[in-house]
């Protein structure tokens, strides 16, 4: 111990020495604890004026919140007009299945042989994309049956049901290839009264349906090629009644007769049969229902609409089998006129023909057209519209070459007497090998 400084030190003045001891605590820095106390110490009034508290209900309040993550429903039902894709439908791909028939007779074992099962499961691409096809085609029709109605011009109902199958698909057909993928089988046909088939709107077409009109409606739906074809027709006045019954009874029994060993000659009698049995008065006269003889159903190739088997819808000696494996469209005509029909006026329809030959084009023209035919549409059908939404311009002198070549075939309307009306119903069926599946069948027909 220092006793010299103990000495010294009782002699300081005690003023000086609290001086010296307030200078030291002053020299000495503030701890983050003598802060917190110094801050405690100040008073209410400058708190409220010039601090704000620091609580931790404060910090809640004042916390940035995170935006909540909406909840993604799952459509569940078509809107209107039709424009939920079906895959968000039916998000696991397991697509409705058409009206499965079992096979009788001979080939009744199919339905339970193990061997006919495998083969029929080997097909399970092939039968997705059918369904899809036929449900896409099941729910524009549905839309379409209830929107039609007179007043409506021809272009503004085809634009309407090609917009919803594109739409449901998901594939517009504008992109190169893409109406390769899904979209439109062939074009819509709308053929009124006395034009059986194969008229399709072109552009400027002024054509209004009327109240007094028979209105077929012919939609076909692809999904990678494989090409749904149904058919149905439409009137607004009671008196076409009996006329359309008879053809939907000829249609269904046209599938009841279709199967596997079936010849096609015997299915054409019993439609003729179920047809002419009916009769339908219009203004007062009494018209037989008459199957249009020289129209038929057909065999469906893949990405080719007519495959090289037809049906008659009247009796022929026809003897050739209907065989496992084959998609078939099952349509049939009735008219009140001759019964029989003839190539006229503008056409819209086309296709490229699968055995086309490979001849040398001197046309540009010609030429720049059938490469957009091959990229965009391949064989499938198509008409001029679907050309004018490509943004096709002046190819109608490259689109007849083509046809004189023999490249790409054209399709007239099909007509009857004018003055006459006539009516179509139509479905595919799908022989499997285990049963029958009417692929296209729904509520409505």
């Amino acid at each position: 111990m220092n006793t010299t400084w103990m000495a010294a030190s009782a002699k300081v003045d005690p003023t000086l020495l609290l001086a010296l001891v307030n200078n030291s605590a002053q020299a000495v820095p503030k701890t983050n604890d003598d802060a917190a106390a110094h801050d405690s110490d100040v008073s209410g009034d400058e708190v409220d004026e010039h601090t704000a508290p620091t609580t931790s209900a404060t910090k809640k309040k004042t916390k940035k919140r995170k935006p909540r993550k909406k909840n993604k429903t799952v459509p569940t039902i078509q809107s209107d007009p039709p424009r939920v894709l079906m895959c968000k439908l039916f998000p696991n791909g397991s697509y409705p299945k058409g009206e499965e028939v079992d096979y009788v007779d001979e080939n009744r074992y199919r339905t339970t042989s193990e061997e006919k099962r495998y083969l029929d499961n080997m097909n399970a691409d092939f039968l997705t994309d059918y369904r899809h096809a036929a449900e896409t085609h099941r729910q524009v029709r549905k839309w379409a049956r209830q929107s039609i109605k007179p007043g409506q011009t021809l272009i503004e109902i085809a634009d309407g049901i090609e917009a919803s199958v594109r739409a449901l698909v998901g594939h517009d057909g504008l992109d190169e290839g893409d109406a390769k993928v899904a979209g439109m089988g062939f074009p819509t046909g709308l053929n009124l009264n006395h034009i059986a088939a194969h008229f399709s709107p072109n552009a400027g077409n002024k054509s209004v349906l009327g109240q007094d009109d028979v209105l077929k409606v012919d939609i076909g739906v692809h999904v990678n090629g494989r090409i749904v074809d149904s058919a149905f027709t439409m009137a607004f006045e009671h008196k076409y009644d009996n006329l359309l019954a008879a053809v939907e009874d000829a249609t269904n029994t046209g599938v009841r007769e279709a199967g596997i060993d079936a010849r096609l000659g015997e299915i054409g009698a019993a439609i003729q049969e179920t047809m002419e049995s009916y009769e339908v008065e219009i203004a007062g006269k009494i018209y037989p229902v008459k199957a249009i003889r020289n129209l038929m159903g057909h065999t469906i190739d893949r990405y080719s609409i007519h495959g090289s088997k037809q049906v008659p819808i009247v009796k022929l000696n026809d003897d050739t089998k209907m065989e496992e494996g084959e998609a078939f469209a099952i349509e049939t005509f009735g008219s009140t006129g001759l019964g029989y029909v003839i190539d006229q006026g503008e056409v819209s329809h086309y296709a490229k023909r699968r055995d086309a030959p490979n001849t040398t084009l001197h046309l540009s023209s010609a030429k720049s057209l059938l490469s957009v035919i091959d990229k965009n549409f391949g064989t499938l059908p198509f008409c001029r519209r679907y050309l004018d939404r490509l943004g096709q311009e002046k190819y109608l002198l490259g689109l007849n070459h083509l046809v004189n070549k023999g490249i790409v075939e054209d399709y007239p309307p099909l007509v009857d007497k004018k003055g006459s009306y006539t009516a179509q119903f139509e479905h595919t069926i799908l022989l499997r090998p285990t049963r029958k599946e009417v692929i296209s069948r729904g509520d409505d027909y």
